[in-house]
């Protein structure tokens, strides 16, 4: 096959792209949801478990998502179109495209106005009103935030301005310079809040939280701790909704998928545990819950560092670093809809980052408000940002997954992945082909009969 390039740039080291896919794939969930389930599930017992699930569906469906994009260097959808065309199949397979954008655009219309709560938080936390409040205060000021319509569409506008800004710089000034800063950065304020963990809380509590072993515990609960670790799995590491597989579009030819997968998905979960580590002793050292789920962040945590010295200026830190963690998980779900833009409307790069923005920003309006004046409006009994939520999910995003895995282990021409994975015809591509054709397919399936509620339905669950 011609070695081609992408209209939009080319990521100009390995490091670039191992930089802006872990971006990618390390967001708010990292920070909360990894640890308070994992302690749920036996601390140690389910890591493992997790890692399991890493090592046989994220791994070889992050591969496949790669690979699909490298192969097509487009966006998701002409991507798809190419490769349904040059292998014959039914055109029916472009909708995997579609899906991907779709998943993206939706989920950064609700994740921005989440996001900009974290961005309110930098400055109440900085503003010392965290100082000494208790559970009836903490919940007071998250009520009064999410509340008024005006503030969360302030700051709803002001970080969907920070994503545009981005975007609109193209892959190698916008996406590759962001990453370059925001991803050391991120690593740098995890490592120093660990340390303030460490020095100022309960750090012994939480290592026998999330790290020893409780094989009862997780007994008791096997069914349905493998399958949270499985959905993790496939979740934490941003598959199934066009993100992963345009940065592989931007991905040099020489590049190994393998090798920089293993490396993302290393760090993804490395961001997971240490984002346990920061929390967890802060937690424990207050006695507070730590399985508060999103409460853990905007009502739990501010009393703890409330409490604590050097609290104002840590809690500061903290949610800084959910900012960063934000923004570079908010870049990769806007570039898609962008890159589809600029090739198929002919649009300039600005023109498609505005106009993709805009609509984003707009449907992120309805979100925001579906947790204040539209309150009462429900489709399907749920609000906007739910709604939207839980249709991503449980439904695009596995459903994605399990498109990408079929369609490259049974449909992509083996010699098409033998040529993209460059691993040679040897134990190492088979067992990818082996996972990805077999393995992965049913274990994200079974995510998705779970979150719809088949397997309730049919007394499995």
């Amino acid at each position: 096959m011609t070695v081609t390039t992408s209209i939009h740039g080319m990521w100009s080291t390995r490091l670039a792209f191992i930089l802006a896919a872990t971006g990618s794939a390390v967001g708010l969930g990292n920070i909360w949801r990894f640890p308070y389930t994992a302690g749920e599930y036996g601390g140690g017992a389910f890591v493992l478990v997790y890692l399991a699930c890493v090592a046989t569906i994220g791994i070889p469906i992050m591969m496949a998502e790669i690979m699909l994009g490298r192969r097509g260097r487009q966006s998701p959808i002409n991507t798809m179109r190419t490769l349904v065309s040059q292998g014959g199949h039914s055109p029916v397979w472009q909708l995997l495209g579609w899906m991907g954008i779709l998943s993206g655009f939706l989920i950064l219309s609700f994740y921005s106005v989440i996001a900009g709560w974290t961005l309110a938080y930098v400055f109440r936390a900085g503003s010392g009103i965290f100082d000494a409040i208790d559970a009836t205060r903490a919940g007071a000021i998250f009520a009064d935030l999410t509340s008024d319509p005006e503030r969360l569409l302030a700051w709803h506008t002001i970080f969907m301005v920070l994503v545009v800004l981005v975007v609109a710089r193209g892959v190698a000034s916008g996406l590759e310079k962001a990453v370059r800063y925001l991803m050391p950065a991120l690593f740098f304020l995890l490592l120093v809040m660990v340390l303030y963990a460490a020095q100022a809380g309960d750090f012994g509590g939480a290592m026998t939280y999330l790290f020893a072993p409780d094989f009862a515990e997780f007994q008791g609960k096997a069914d349905e701790a493998i399958l949270s670790a499985m959905g993790q799995a496939f979740f934490s590491l941003s598959l199934g909704m066009g993100a992963i597989m345009i940065y592989g579009s931007y991905l040099k030819q020489e590049a190994s998928i393998a090798r920089n997968t293993v490396i993302v998905a290393g760090m993804d979960t490395l961001v997971a545990l240490l984002a346990g580590l920061a929390i967890f002793p802060i937690v424990f050292a207050n006695g507070l819950a730590p399985d508060s789920g999103p409460g853990l962040i905007f009502q739990t945590l501010p009393i703890a560092f409330g409490e604590m010295p050097g609290g104002g200026l840590f809690g500061t830190l903290f949610f800084v670093l959910l900012v960063f963690a934000a923004w570079t998980s908010a870049i990769s779900l806007l570039e898609p809809l962008v890159a589809w833009l600029v090739e198929n409307l002919g649009f300039s790069r600005v023109r498609a980052s505005v106009l993709g923005g805009l609509t984003v920003w707009l449907l992120g309006i309805a979100c925001l408000l579906s947790l204040n004046l539209w309150a009462d409006v429900r489709v399907f009994g749920k609000g906007f940002l739910d709604l939207f939520d839980f249709v991503t999910a449980n439904v695009l995003l596995p459903l994605g997954g399990v498109l990408i895995a079929v369609f490259s282990g049974w449909l992509l021409a083996r010699s098409s992945s033998l040529d993209e994975l460059r691993m040679g015809d040897g134990l190492s591509y088979r067992l990818w082909r082996l996972l990805i054709r077999f393995v992965a397919p049913v274990a994200v399936s079974i995510v998705l009969l779970n979150a719809i509620g088949v397997l309730k339905l049919i007394g499995l669950g």
